[in-house]
């Protein structure tokens, strides 16, 4: 059964005092790595969320927009970015802090070509709680939902439930463990991932948001305001549309163009940086695709 992956690795991680999920060893390695190893069996996967650092070859990467927009902007975005690859008819929807989810995929998998007439599968542990980000859905059905959902205020902070709503999925017991998560320290305890990870990985938020203060600092612009979000943000549309070393160009130009009309008095710094990252990323997504003729 052909099938993508949409894998989950964002999130803000609060109830873990900011430290990365995906970033978090379990068994000898990273919660991502394992997320990864369950959709091993994936013509095309793309991890959508912060930047992951180094990925197996060919695995795409992705950004919900705004920032931490929640896991059904996130399912949008990864699918938008699947169908660059070609829409394969299922796609495995997969949070990256389930270190056995790889247990409940073929159960799943078993499901649905036992019954193929379905609109997908949804895992369900044993104690009967569904869970919706394990679970291989029709790829054209969610394609449609997004779609409607677009066009009713769209995906931001929406719930993957209310996605999924209008889908006939089928509720598919998993063996126990697949479902298992790490939302605090007190899961992480029991599957047996160490706190003292804690100490060992700050805030990607946390750093970004003291590196930009350490800058402005040493440029003596301490009085300017920059939203990392939307910084990262455009930066992630550039990687995405264009490739991934157009990030730190697009933001650098697009930074230097807010300066200049800052320095004319074109624009207060609020409206100016505003002004240029929109256009940044309304250039980035109108680039375009490798081999397409220019008119």
């Amino acid at each position: 059964m052909e099938f993508n992956a949409v894998i989950l690795a964002g999130g803000r991680a609060t109830r873990l005092g900011g430290v990365p999920k995906p970033s978090l060893t379990y068994d000898g390695a990273t919660l991502l790595s394992h997320a990864l190893d369950a959709a091993r069996g994936a013509v095309a996967t793309v991890v959508v969320g912060p930047d992951p650092g180094t990925l197996p070859p060919g695995v795409l990467t992705a950004r919900e927009e705004p920032v931490f927009a929640g896991p059904a902007a996130a399912i949008a975005v990864g699918l938008a970015a699947l169908a660059d690859r070609g829409a394969a008819p299922w796609t495995l929807v997969l949070a990256c802090d389930m270190p056995h989810a790889s247990r409940g995929v073929q159960a799943l998998l078993a499901a649905l070509i036992a019954t193929p007439e379905t609109e997908g599968a949804m895992a369900v542990s044993p104690d009967g709680r569904k869970q919706p980000l394990l679970g291989i859905y029709s790829t054209q059905a969610m394609e449609r939902e997004v779609a409607l959902a677009s066009g009713e205020g769209g995906l931001t902070n929406s719930s993957v439930f209310r996605l999924l709503a209008r889908l006939k999925v089928m509720a598919v017991p998993v063996p126990s463990g697949s479902t298992d998560d790490v939302d605090t320290w007190a899961d992480a305890a029991v599957l047996g991932i160490d706190k003292l990870q804690e100490a060992d990985v700050k805030s990607q938020e946390e750093t970004l948001e003291e590196w930009c203060r350490m800058l402005l600092q040493a440029f003596e612009l301490e009085g300017v305001e920059v939203d990392v979000n939307e910084v990262l943000a455009v930066a992630g549309v550039a990687a995405h549309s264009v490739v991934r070393p157009a990030a730190p160009l697009t933001t650098f130009i697009a930074g230097y163009a807010a300066g200049m009309a800052r320095g004319i008095g074109q624009a207060n710094d609020d409206a100016a940086m505003s002004a240029a990252l929109g256009l940044a990323r309304q250039v980035a997504k109108q680039y375009p695709e490798p081999g397409a003729e220019s008119e």
